[in-house]
């Protein structure tokens, strides 16, 4: 009973579970059906059979009910039918009313439609237009920019074009960066860059070729305007030292006052000045390479670089300009052009270093000058050493002091400069000398050395206004006259007053007080006597051809010379307006120089005096062997006698110590060769004929000696050059041995004269 009643429970839940999964297949989709089927024979066994008992039942009910409504409805269906077999035809015709009109509305519409498309299209192309605008609104500017810089660039404005490169990148680019005509534009702004740089450098060495080119004109245009300036200031001095007592004032003047000195010009001196337009190295000189090429390195941050090869293109153009021609020496435009280009050079880097902001520093230029300096004093000083023309070293001295005026006013400093001018100096000196040398030997050949004749008054002063000579005698005779000097006296003079003006020219304008120029006259003027016309006196003193005569006007005109230095004295004086009595003026050596020529003109007398008499002597033919004698005195000493009374006649314008002094010696000589003719060594025998014969020739010596043929001795001091000869003769000619004998060494003898080896030998013969 029980387990009828559990079966019966389990049937009853069996069938219940099965409604509710006929349900959920009812009314589930097809698709999750798979789950609840499942759940069938998850069940208990044979479920399954009676789900499908069940199933089937279910179709059988739902066949039963399709059935009921389709015989429910069937009559409608057939009305239905009925009725749509009806409105087919009506439909067919609809369909093919529809249909037309379908056609003649698209016919209708594909006018409208293509009308349409050209709008959308035109509204298309209005939008991207009006897009293109908006953007062409935006690039126009970098457009505009970039065609600025091209041509900024074509017209070689390259630092503007280096501004407009900076805007276009921070500015106009990174608006339209997007585009790619911008990207390329981008990407060749920094090639542009490096362009400008090549650029500017080419433009900056063909700057530094054409300032190399022009150098020498800028130097040559500079040096003109410091010598006009230089002119101009020595002129005012001149006429301001006409005007009161002062002396001429010397300063250093490279630049105009109101140019670069700033000084106020001296009354009215700017209406003074000249009215040609003053050229500057910038008018002469297109600098806006070296500005240009400056800002543009300074843009693209590379200055110093810049800086460093300016600095050093200019030391390699600096050793070239120093370097001088093989043959400056040889004219004085070879130093003008030397100088011309250097002083355009510092030209240049001066304006440079004024009108640049740090390219050119105060430090680098002074070494670069240092180092120019240094060169310049050792070309000058080697290639002037060969200069043997005074008046090419004066105009090299011209030069080197413009060249120092000008460059000093520019800030140069130029004392070492003057330093080598006292060197030329010494050397312009020697040269000077050396001319003068040639000019006295001229003077002294052409003269006659003979007293100077004067006819007229006018020849007289004319002699007198070129020598300083006063005579009150010669002044008192009447015309004709004879001056005592001869015709060099006066040329000599004149000569030395021009070497002073020579040397005075040099010394001009080196910036030295008048004391110190007066000491460099007299110096100078000290060599050209003592050493110079000093050689030349000595020189013409020694020569063969001048005889006797020539030697007696040399003293007379050397007497005359030293009496005129103290006129040269007082014209160097008058030149510088230093007085004598200064503590450290030189005095002249013109008197000592005379003084030397005279004494070595009288030397030169007494020895041509004794050369003459040997002369005569050479002539004696004596006839040692004679019997007796002529009766009278040889030819040859009367001959000798003859000459002695004329050139002693010419000795009267001499000094009388000098020709006492002459006419002593020559008596001595003409003894001692008497003497030794009768002691010649290869005269062997001597008869008395023949000492009597040589005791007259004595005799006219004697009576040559007592006729006074120069005044002024005393007693028969002159015979007395007679008396060893005249005490032997008379020995021989007496025979008077036993005196010699008997008073022999006795101050008292009468023979004290005679030497006993002297008789001894004379008593062989």
């Amino acid at each position: 009973m029980i387990t009828s009643n559990m079966a019966e429970n389990e049937s009853v839940e069996c069938i219940t579970e099965h409604e509710r999964i006929l349900q959920e297949i009812e009314s589930t989709d097809t698709a999750c059906v798979g789950p609840t089927l499942r759940s069938v024979y998850d069940d208990q066994p044979h479920a399954h059979k009676r789900f499908m008992e069940k199933l089937e039942v279910r179709i059988r009910n739902h066949d039963r009910e399709i059935e009921k409504m389709c015989n429910f409805h069937h009559q409608g269906f057939v009305d239905a039918i009925t009725e749509l077999l009806k409105v087919r035809a009506d439909a067919e015709k609809l369909m093919g009313q529809v249909t037309d009109t379908n056609r003649r509305l698209q016919d209708a519409g594909r006018e409208v439609t293509a009308q349409t498309e050209e709008v959308i299209r035109c509204r298309i192309q209005q939008r991207n237009m009006a897009t293109t605008v908006e953007r062409l609104q935006l690039c126009l500017p970098v457009l505009g920019m970039y065609s600025k810089l091209k041509e900024q660039l074509e017209s070689k404005r390259y630092y503007a074009a280096l501004k407009t490169m900076e805007q276009l990148e921070k500015v106009y680019i990174p608006r339209v960066s997007r585009y790619r005509f911008c990207q390329i534009m981008a990407e060749n702004l920094p090639k542009l860059r490096e362009d400008i740089k090549d650029i500017s450098m080419s433009d900056l060495k063909d700057f530094l070729e054409s300032i190399r080119k022009h150098s020498d004109k800028i130097g040559e245009t500079a040096m003109k305007q410091a010598q006009q300036h230089r002119t101009f200031n020595s002129s005012v001095q001149k006429r301001d030292s006409s005007v009161g007592d002062t002396k001429p004032v010397y300063s250093l003047n490279g630049r105009t006052p109101t140019q670069h000195n700033g000084l106020a010009a001296e009354e009215g001196g700017e209406e003074d000045q000249s009215e040609e337009e003053v050229l500057t190295a910038q008018d002469l000189v297109d600098f806006s390479p070296v500005y240009r090429c400056l800002h543009i390195y300074t843009v693209l941050g590379d200055r110093e670089t810049f800086e460093n090869y300016y600095r050093k293109q200019r030391k390699k153009q600096a050793r070239l300009v120093l370097q001088p021609q093989s043959n400056m020496q040889e004219t004085v435009e070879g130093y003008r052009r030397y100088l011309n280009q250097i002083v355009g050079f510092f030209l240049v880097e001066d304006h440079v270093l004024h009108s640049t902001q740090g390219l050119l520093t105060r430090a680098f230029s002074d070494e670069l000058w240092n180092m120019a300096l240094s060169k310049i004093t050792a070309v000058l000083r080697t290639h002037s050493s060969y200069c043997s023309d005074p008046d090419l070293v004066l105009e090299l001295k011209n030069l080197i002091v413009i060249f120092a005026d000008t460059l000093q006013g520019y800030g140069y400093p130029v004392n070492r400069l003057f330093d080598l001018l006292f060197e030329i100096r010494d050397q312009y000196n020697e040269t000077l000398l050396k001319k003068w040398a040639l000019v006295f030997r001229e003077i002294f050949e052409l003269d006659n050395y003979s007293p100077i004749p004067v006819e007229t008054e006018e020849e007289y002063k004319s002699v007198v206004n070129r020598f300083p000579f006063h005579d009150a005698e010669i002044e008192k005779q009447a015309f004709p006259k004879k001056l005592p000097m001869s015709q060099s006296v006066p040329q000599i003079y004149v000569q030395v007053k021009e070497f002073i003006y020579a040397s005075l020219k040099f010394s001009e304008s080196l910036h030295r007080s008048w004391t110190e120029i007066d000491d460099m006259l007299r110096k100078s003027t000290n060599l050209l006597l003592t050493r110079t016309l000093s050689g030349c006196l000595q020189n013409l003193i020694k020569k063969p051809h001048i005889g006797l005569t020539e030697l007696v006007q040399i003293i007379i005109n050397t007497t005359h010379l030293e009496q005129a230095c103290k006129y040269l004295e007082d014209f160097i004086t008058n030149i510088t307006n230093v007085s004598p009595e200064t503590v450290h003026t030189t005095r002249l050596y013109g008197l000592s120089t005379f003084k030397d020529a005279r004494h070595a003109a009288e030397g030169e007398i007494y020895t041509k005096l004794n050369q003459k008499i040997d002369e005569f002597i050479q002539l004696a033919d004596y006839d040692w062997g004679m019997p007796e004698s002529d009766g009278q005195a040889s030819g040859y000493l009367m001959d000798l006698i003859n000459f002695l009374r004329s050139t002693f006649q010419v000795f009267t314008h001499l000094p009388g110590k000098v020709a006492q002094t002459a006419c002593m010696s020559a008596c001595k000589h003409l003894s001692t060769s008497l003497m030794q003719m009768l002691l010649d060594s290869e005269l062997k025998q001597i008869s008395m004929g023949a000492v009597q014969q040589f005791n007259l020739d004595v005799i006219q010596c004697e009576l040559f000696a007592s006729s006074e043929p120069v005044p002024g001795f005393q007693g028969d001091t002159l015979q007395l050059a007679f008396i060893d000869l005249r005490q032997l003769l008379d020995l021989f000619m007496v025979w008077d041995w036993s005196t010699y004998l008997a008073d022999y060494g006795q101050p008292t003898s009468k023979y004290l004269r005679v030497n006993p080896s002297t008789a001894l030998a004379l008593l062989e013969k």
